[in-house]
């Protein structure tokens, strides 16, 4: 008798009839609280509330941001799988519709009785250390190299862990869907399909705006005898690629600018590329990009851009992704950036989705994480490597159900006769891709 009255009057039922309050329905995933009561189905994994403070940031900050903030800090944590536990939780909010926490007035007031009685009353908790803190006006150069340095200059060494050789952190192109293809070999595919669409050759001129850690860069010069500059704002990321440049011995084809691409000088590029750094842009910036690549790109010249999108009805990136990983971020479906490129003066020639591509590579940087787990708390601390986790696992889910995407877009400058230059089919480009 005591022992079901415990388990209905504990931490674990209380939380869980205010869960199913604020979302509508009853809870898909089974609940644990810090004083050991458990709650909810049998099966899959089990969300453990694992201090009175975690409840206290939701209270402060209703939501994705609070449940995020939760998380990062070990406070709220999940025995089992995540992804499993995410999977359900958005399984549940489509079929069920279940809603986000819209809390009245009445809501609250009942919320915070219930914290009272569970001891959870308190200040508002400070912001996890990880969690971006800019300032100035959105998309100020200042502003944006800020939010670029909080998420690129993490470390070189962390990301040396974390990506293959390549250094390719971008989505990679899985040239066969039917072998187990390794991660290094499917950046190689995508860094040789973007060389074919841009139609290098040798001494062709590329401009790699937001080039990373230098894969496209230092492939294209390699590989195809391409003269590359390499646009980044990342300080970390500069001296890498400029390292590479001297170990390669690539200094007469590849120079390595570090700055704002609005700040970027000169022009009749043969070819312009803009892997997944259209998302850092702004949306009231876009045009205004758009209308860069056009001018520094050569009458009949190429421009591609892979960048990641939306899906239809969804917010993108969302809180934790903009507050953690990548701050002033902007997202929009597909067909409004064909436009964009379109209004700016180049014709759009084709246009691919990776989204399932985009579902693997991120599923091999996650293993990654898990595989070297203790070597990443060593290099950047328990914090950090719970917001990457959060942040692969949640990633994948969203490219595998749609919410977010990734798209190449191959346009070209058309002269002032109309001559584009481009092939009357795209067949080559794909001809033994897994094998460049």
């Amino acid at each position: 008798m005591s022992t079901v009255r415990t388990a209905r009057t504990g931490a674990a039922h209380r939380l869980a009839a205010l869960a199913e309050d604020a979302l509508g329905g009853p809870l898909p995933v089974r609940l644990r609280a810090w004083d050991g009561t458990e709650t909810g189905p049998a099966e899959g994994p089990v969300v453990v509330v694992r201090s009175r403070r975690a409840l206290r940031r939701l209270l402060w900050q209703p939501g994705e941001l609070g449940l995020a903030q939760a998380y990062v800090t070990g406070e709220l944590d999940v025995d089992g799988d995540l992804a499993d536990g995410l999977r359900r939780m958005w399984a549940a909010t489509r079929e069920r519709r279940l809603h986000p926490p819209r809390l009245s007035l009445a809501d609250r007031a009942r919320a915070a009785g219930t914290a009272v009685r569970l001891g959870a009353v308190g200040p508002r908790p400070a912001a996890p250390a990880t969690q971006a803190r800019l300032r100035g006006g959105l998309h100020t150069k200042s502003r944006d190299r800020a939010a670029i340095s909080h998420h690129y200059d993490l470390s070189n060494d962390f990301y040396r862990l974390l990506l293959d050789e390549t250094m390719a952190y971008s989505c990679g192109v899985w040239a066969d869907e039917y072998t187990d293809a390794n991660a290094a070999g499917s950046q190689r595919a995508k860094l040789e399909l973007i060389c074919r669409k841009l139609g290098l050759t040798a001494g062709s001129r590329l401009l790699d705006i937001g080039c990373g850690w230098g894969s496209l860069t230092l492939y294209a010069a390699e590989r195809h005898k391409a003269e590359v500059t390499a646009v980044t704002l990342a300080k970390e990321q500069a001296a890498y690629v400029r390292e590479q440049v001297r170990e390669r011995g690539l200094e007469d084809r590849v120079e390595v600018v570090c700055q704002d691409y609005r700040d970027i000088t000169g022009g009749d590029y043969d070819a312009v590329s803009a892997v997944e750094m259209g998302e850092h842009v702004g949306d009231a910036e876009y045009p205004a990009f758009t209308a860069a690549l056009h001018r520094m790109v050569r009458p009949g010249g190429r421009v591609l851009v892979q960048q990641m999108s939306r899906g239809p009805g969804t917010p993108g990136g969302g809180a934790f992704i903009e507050a953690y990983i990548a701050p002033d971020m902007h997202m929009r479906p597909l067909g409004e950036t064909v436009q964009l490129l379109e209004d700016a003066g180049l014709e759009v020639r084709h246009v691919e989705s990776l989204r399932e591509h985009y579902v693997r590579t991120v599923a091999a940087w996650e293993r990654t994480l898990e595989d070297r787990w203790d070597d990443f708390v060593a290099l950047v601390g328990k914090e950090t490597a719970r917001v990457w986790r959060l942040y692969l696992v949640g990633g994948a889910l969203a490219f595998e159900q749609r919410r977010m995407g990734v798209d190449q877009i191959l346009g070209v400058r058309p002269t002032a006769e109309g001559v584009s230059g481009m092939p009357a089919t795209p067949g080559e480009w794909y001809e033994r891709l897994d094998r460049p």
